[in-house]
């Protein structure tokens, strides 16, 4: 079975997964603990993607056309700047094993660059789902809500996976992207400006005072504040282009550009840090906040 399905309520079918990192591991392991196949390739990847899509059970393929003539629908889950590279590989990959499965961008984009990807692949005769993922990486017990948009979004929507909620946003290509540009500027512009407030509230010797007040006045902005900016760090560099997404996603709307591409300077320097050279899940809650702060 392998692409042109109605939709795949009830049906279990062969997902691809571009690519089995923190995120696209998570995922797969979601969709595969409902029964799918979920398969991947990790040639030219690090070893720790390969050892993430081992841990999550993904079927490891020799090259992205053994994904993609193997897959009925493609999701492509990378950094918000590879997302375009990512689009041309799958085209490249559908030409050359002649396969058309349904491909779905859950990346972090504006709704102009996932519309410059859906004519890249259109010229390739592939259709495409606009998605985007909210919240953390899927895992039981907690809800991960990955909102779709396009004409035939109700296709993704259909899949059965562990810990997601699909949710349908519009009929065009566009409107799921600009969903996650919102909520995440929101998400994201905090973490950056808290971290800039604690590193000059750092610098004048004034943490605790500020730290305070802020408890009183926003308690849920500091609670975990550690973790919060350790983590936050550790995935900067991916951060950076999103922001510059967002920026993008702004002008568009009319909006100045400035503010988040300030803010994509913020998650620059962050990358450049000792935490930020470190992985995600090797983050320690229990290093004290001075410490973070040192470390930034």
């Amino acid at each position: 079975m392998n692409g042109g399905q109605p939709g795949y309520a009830g049906l279990l079918v062969v997902i691809g997964i571009v690519s089995p990192g923190a995120m696209g591991s998570a995922v797969g392991r979601a969709l595969a603990a409902r029964g799918h196949t979920v398969a991947a390739t990790v040639t030219g990847r690090s070893e720790r993607t390969r050892r993430l899509a081992e841990a999550a059970g993904i079927d490891l393929r020799p090259t992205l056309a053994d994904v993609v003539r193997a897959a009925d629908v493609v999701l492509s889950i990378v950094p918000p700047g590879e997302a375009r590279a990512a689009a041309r590989a799958i085209a490249a990959a559908a030409h050359e094993s002649g396969a058309r499965p349904l491909v779905a961008d859950l990346n972090a984009i504006a709704p102009d660059t996932v519309l410059a990807i859906d004519a890249e692949l259109r010229e390739a005769g592939l259709d495409l789902v606009d998605g985007s993922i909210s919240g953390p990486p899927p895992r039981a017990g907690t809800e991960t809500r990955i909102y779709l948009s396009g004409p035939r979004a109700h296709e993704v929507a259909a899949l059965d996976a562990e810990g997601v909620s699909f949710r349908i946003v519009g009929a065009v290509v566009g409107a799921a992207s600009a969903v996650k540009m919102s909520t995440a500027s929101v998400y994201k512009g905090s973490t950056a400006l808290l971290a800039q407030a604690l590193l000059a509230a750092h610098a004048n010797g004034v943490l605790e005072p500020v730290l305070d007040d802020l408890r009183t006045s926003l308690p849920e902005l500091v609670d975990g504040v550690e973790r919060r900016l350790q983590s936050a760090a550790a995935k900067a560099h991916r951060y950076v282009a999103e922001m510059e997404e967002i920026a993008a996603t702004q002008a568009a709307a009319g909006l100045t550009p400035a503010l988040f591409e300030a803010i994509a300077e913020t998650y620059r320097r962050l990358a450049q840090s000792p935490l930020g050279q470190t992985p995600p899940e090797d983050v320690d809650p229990a290093l004290p906040l001075v410490d973070v702060l040192d470390t930034l």
